[in-house]
């Protein structure tokens, strides 16, 4: 352990103690938070029912959502492969927890990760016993790594990504990254640019792959067509209504989306219009800035409650994990956090069903996925609320062309299948070397 392990375990660790009583009191009378407080200092889950079988185990580490959709996407790929392996699945927010839970919870045993505490992450390795760590995109846990490689157990990053505003921080503490990336056995990283940035971070090149993003497979047996036609029904939609969906969206681009909103409407006879704030505690605030301008909305949540169909013209989505099917209602998408600097959001989920895709030009985290659609002519950049408004109402004014770019938005997808196996093969690699 070099010096600046030793102060970043020291700093954590004063942290730790000094938050802890207070998290622990106010979770006191939840038995909910009881319980993942619990898991955060390495406990077990109360039904961690899995065992290896004999096969090797797994900790995979998927932060939130989109990490637990591509972790899924890796996990169909090592299964389709007949390699079986038991998998202990990790996440950071409640979201992700329970979006795992739902996706996962039959294939894996699914906790929250452990506090990247010395004493905590032993307690979490020596209950579950793993084979491998894999972390998904770029979460470097120095404690984690640490003790894994010091034990024997290999660690890999998988669909790796460092964006232009992480390396700026990251590098500022690279004399502690360093040390600790090298006891890494691979970084399999989505692109060239990524490539670069771990390995200026401080990790070997020797051990550095590029293997594309996960997020770009075109997984079409996922696609739930029958849901969508639901959502049709429910929404009060047919094949000749033009509908904008804005997914994701966050800070000031609330404001901007509804000022667009109010122009396409004026333009646009019988326009539907789908906001889908990227945290739904904003859908309050979605719905004070509506009555402000006098815009008639719901929230989707409350169609559920009343059995009755959606009646007003712009439709709030307060729901976890169904912006993905959303995205097949559309006429035309905006993916949001790229209008402001927030680094974009996964553009390849509604290009996925054929939709085209307009994005701000803060796309700093999704680089790759903004250049291959573009490549092939299927997504749009638009750098500020004027060419939103000018592009969306093109669009959804000549839908033959709006459905021409969604399908090359759909040929970029395809064009890079496959990263869930190549990246795969990577773990595979680490538990059977003559894979």
């Amino acid at each position: 352990m070099n010096l600046f392990h030793l102060i970043y375990n020291g700093l954590t660790s004063g942290v730790a103690l000094a938050l802890l009583p207070l998290i622990w009191l106010a979770g006191k009378r939840n038995p909910r938070c009881q319980a993942a407080l619990a898991q955060r200092l390495g406990h077990a889950p109360a039904a961690s029912r899995f065992s290896s079988g004999g096969w090797p185990k797994i900790w995979i580490h998927a932060v939130s959502v989109g990490e637990v959709k591509v972790a899924d996407a890796i996990i169909r790929a090592l299964d389709d492969g007949g390699r079986k392996a038991a998998i202990v699945l990790t996440t950071t927010t409640a979201t992700g927890q329970r979006y795992a839970a739902r996706t996962l919870g039959h294939r894996a045993t699914v906790c929250f990760a452990p506090l990247d505490l010395w004493s905590v992450t032993g307690r979490f390795l020596a209950f579950h016993r793993p084979d491998l760590l894999v972390c998904m995109e770029t979460e470097i846990w120095p404690n984690w790594i640490v003790r894994t490689h010091r034990i024997g157990v290999p660690t890999v990053f998988l669909n790796g990504r460092i964006s232009v505003r992480s390396i700026r921080s990251y590098l500022a503490i690279r004399p502690l990254f360093k040390p600790v990336l090298e006891k890494v056995a691979a970084f399999s990283m989505i692109s060239d640019a990524d490539a670069r940035r771990i390995i200026a971070l401080g990790a070997p090149a020797q051990k550095v792959l590029i293997n594309g993003n996960v997020k770009m497979d075109a997984r079409w047996a996922d696609l739930d067509v029958a849901a969508v036609i639901k959502l049709k029904h429910l929404f009060a939609v047919d094949p000749q209504t033009p509908v904008f969906v804005a997914g994701s969206v966050r800070g000031a681009e609330i404001d901007v989306l509804l000022d667009v909103y109010g122009r396409l409407a004026a333009q646009i006879p019988g326009l539907v219009f789908i906001i889908a704030p990227r945290h739904i505690e904003k859908t309050s605030l979605i719905e004070s800035l509506a009555r402000e301008r006098k815009i008639h909305c719901q929230r989707r949540t409350l169609l559920d409650q009343t059995g009755g169909q959606r009646q007003a013209p712009v439709l709030i989505l307060d729901t976890i994990g169904e912006l993905r099917q959303v995205y097949g209602l559309a006429s035309v998408v905006f993916c949001g956090a790229s209008l402001v600097s927030l680094g974009g959001q996964n553009v390849f989920e509604p290009a996925m069903w054929a939709k085209p895709v307009l994005y701000g030009p803060f796309m700093d985290d999704f680089t790759e996925a903004r250049k291959v659609l573009e490549e092939h002519g299927g997504g749009i950049c638009v750098n500020d609320e004027s060419e939103l408004t000018e592009r969306a109402c093109h669009l959804l004014s000549h839908p033959e062309t709006a459905r021409r770019i969604g399908r090359l938005a759909r040929q970029a997808v395809l064009s890079s299948h496959g990263a869930a196996h190549r990246h795969a093969q990577v773990v595979l690699r680490q538990l059977l070397p003559d894979a």
